[in-house]
């Protein structure tokens, strides 16, 4: 079975009930004698969404384990997939991490929650998806709304506004925002919003305490307080991050037609702000920061686009051979980006028109 965004304008009250009618009755089909695993991604929507469905399955009875998938890993890795064969699991659920033509574990009970571009829609799994509406529900306004089918959620409303936030979707005109904003403050949410994000950033990448935060904390002044032991670690990782981005920031880009690169060498994911910042200053081009230091082996690389380029169909008209469909393209239409052997990268930057300097060696 598979659900996906039904082109209506936005998510109105039935479309959400709709949702969240089947959220529930897909949740029914798990094993309830087995473990519920919850995988989902390490940036702000993607905590704030393992955290809302945590917290609601556990006030329903449930005692989910959840597993933040971490730097180079992906749901429908062979990796993953011989991880999870070894766990008699009883249902999972996958935020935030994207959709394919089948579900990481076959044959498992499966939700999958995500708020990307579909690169296939499993039939054998329920696929909770806003793609058609306008605005684009981020995935932990999904999982709010999902969750609210099993356990009272208002007072979680403000980890759905920190995913809402954290995809930089403030200005997308969300009600359920507005209200956070009036219950909670937008700068404590903006700045816990920063916090979260900030871990898996850093170069040790470990997302594991902003989660566990957004478990125990009661509302984002909470997650700025100090009051947890988990706070100071994430000031730390946010200091590191600021150090490497300010660096990161005084890079000049190399331009050849309508593509702008930014070469970084960081362990710290700085590679998406320092997109972001360009893509204000140059308009009219795809900005691709690319980060050479952050994992050994790959090239990764984040564009965004100011011009309304769609960059899902860039990266697919200027696919090199030894890309593949998990780690390249994948994304949104205006942020997008991915990883590439260093050979891959070569031939994709020499197909854009680069000349030798900003090929790496293989």
């Amino acid at each position: 079975m598979a659900e996906q965004g039904d082109g209506a304008a936005r998510a109105d009250a039935a479309w959400i009930a709709a949702k969240r009618d089947g959220f529930r009755a897909a949740l029914e089909q798990f094993d309830a004698s087995r473990p519920l695993l919850l995988l989902s991604h390490h940036d702000a929507d993607g905590l704030s969404s393992a955290a809302i469905l945590a917290r609601a399955l556990e006030r329903a009875g449930r005692r989910p384990e959840v597993r933040i998938l971490g730097r180079g890993e992906n749901a429908w890795s062979p990796e993953m997939a011989a991880a999870l064969r070894e766990r008699p699991l009883g249902g999972l659920i996958v935020a935030d991490l994207g959709t394919r033509s089948e579900p990481p574990l076959p044959g498992t009970p499966t939700i999958l929650l995500d708020h990307h571009v579909p690169t296939g829609v499993p039939e054998e799994a329920l696929l909770v998806s806003g793609q058609g509406l306008v605005p684009t529900p981020t995935t932990s306004l999904l999982a709010w709304w999902c969750a609210g089918a099993v356990a009272p959620v208002e007072d979680l409303l403000w980890l759905a506004a920190l995913g809402i936030i954290g995809d930089m979707e403030e200005a997308a005109g969300f009600a359920e925002l507005a209200e956070a904003r009036s219950r909670w403050g937008i700068t404590a949410l903006r700045n816990a919003v920063s916090l979260v994000n900030a871990p898996r950033r850093a170069s040790a990448a470990d997302a594991g305490p902003a989660f566990a935060l957004l478990m125990k904390a009661d509302g984002p002044k909470d997650v700025l307080s100090g009051g947890h032991a988990e706070t100071a670690l994430l000031l730390a990782a946010k200091a590191e991050v600021q150090e490497a981005l300010a660096e990161g920031r005084r890079v000049a880009p190399r331009i050849r037609g309508d593509v702008a690169l930014i070469p970084l060498d960081s362990p710290c994911q700085i590679h998406p702000l320092v997109a972001q910042q360009w893509k204000g200053r140059l308009k009219d081009k795809v900005v691709i920061a690319v980060n050479t230091g952050y994992r050994p082996g790959w090239v990764h690389f984040a564009a965004r686009a100011g011009s309304g380029t769609d960059l899902i169909a860039f990266f697919r008209n200027h696919r090199p051979e030894g890309a593949d469909p998990v780690n390249y393209g994948n994304g949104h239409a205006q942020a997008s980006g991915g990883a590439l052997p260093p050979a891959a990268w070569n031939r994709f930057v020499a197909g854009l028109g680069f000349e030798a300097d900003m090929q790496v060696p293989a």
